[in-house]
């Protein structure tokens, strides 16, 4: 990585570091940023993805869903702390800017989605809308593969759970209504801090934190239930906003919440420390140092049961404020789960087999 990063407008990488799968790694010629370059800011790039399913099975046993539907591979909102960076890797790209700006796009998700429901072998269940990489990145705006998606899980009345930091989802409530009539929708919005230039350097792409409130509010007033996500915690940084941000969210109008604290598998701990010492240089080795008390000592650790929340002290303290800033605003009981009752094979589709 280079030793003298730049700050990218718009970006929350500062450069590419090396895939760890490959043995060439290209640099940048410093030179040539310093003199204003345009190609220093690189421009997004979009790829067919002919993958020819649109759901993805897990099996880990600790993200609580077995399938998912990722219509977009990278992701443009540029979190710097997103755990999905290294999946790049796999294509032969960085986990750094690469990740950000050469999108991997599933045009064809929604039919495949209902090729996948239509057969016999789908047994009803919720599906999570995305698993890695944000469904209503700015892309989704002009492509609506998401919104394609939501068509079919709507005429399926398919129960669907999205997970977004993007006021783009209020576009979709007609959709989103159509399954919460058969409780088969729930939105879970992220919402990493308040505090909007924090986010602009730390998550440049997404919607501003006071338009993700407004589209918590946007989306229970349309009676679509909605789960706010502290997530991902980000030890020294943004884990003291912890009450103020479920307290914003259920004045919004969100009946649940849940938490993660940030994980660095990878590439991405080598991203964020450079990102943090470039932004935060005066506490840079205080957050460091509050992630490797909550990760064993390392900067990151990937168990199953610990990687979500982290173990130690400093993650029981962050457990315990999440438990009182429930209780505190009435949120603390168990979420209803939602219904596969509704569930149903159109008949155009069956007359189709026929």
């Amino acid at each position: 990585m280079s030793a003298d990063p730049k700050i990218i407008r718009g970006r929350g990488a500062l450069d590419n570091p090396t895939n760890r799968f490959e043995k060439i790694h290209l640099e940048k010629d410093l030179d040539t940023v310093e003199a204003g370059d345009d190609d220093v800011s690189p421009r997004t790039q979009i790829f067919k993805d002919n993958t020819q399913t649109a759901l993805t099975r897990n099996d880990s046993p600790d993200v609580g869903f077995e399938f998912s539907v990722n219509p977009y591979r990278g992701c443009e909102h540029g979190c710097i702390y997103c755990f999905a960076r290294p999946t790049h890797e796999f294509l032969g790209w960085s986990s750094g800017l690469d990740f950000e700006t050469k999108i991997l796009v599933k045009e064809n998700a929604p039919a495949l989605l209902r090729k996948d429901l239509s057969a016999k072998k789908w047994k009803p269940q919720t599906v999570i809308m995305s698993g890695v990489t944000d469904c209503y990145q700015p892309l989704e705006k002009k492509l609506r593969i998401t919104r394609g998606c939501l068509e079919v899980f709507a005429e399926f009345r398919n129960p669907v759970a999205i997970i977004t930091k993007n006021h783009l989802v209020t576009r979709d409530i007609d959709l989103l209504q159509r399954l919460a009539e058969h409780n088969a929708v729930r939105v879970n919005v992220s919402v990493t801090t308040l505090d909007s230039k924090l986010a602009a350097v730390m998550e440049p792409r997404t919607s501003m934190p006071e338009a993700r409130i407004d589209a918590i509010r946007q989306l229970s007033r349309a009676g679509i239930p909605v789960n706010v996500m502290v997530a991902p915690i980000v030890p020294a940084i943004t884990d003291h906003e912890i009450i103020s941000i479920i307290g914003r969210a259920v004045e919004a109008g969100a009946t649940s919440a849940g938490y993660t604290v940030m994980r660095l598998p990878y590439a991405v701990k080598d991203l964020f420390t450079q990102w943090v010492q470039t932004h935060f240089p005066d506490r840079s080795e205080k957050v460091l140092n509050r992630i490797r008390e909550l990760r064993g000592g390392k900067l990151n650790d990937s168990t199953w049961g610990t990687r979500m929340h982290g173990e130690g002290i400093f993650a029981e303290q962050i457990a315990k404020t999440f438990d009182v800033a429930c209780r505190k605003f009435g949120i603390d009981k168990p979420r209803p789960e939602m219904s596969t009752a509704s569930f149903r094979r159109p008949p155009s589709d069956q007359l189709e087999l026929l």
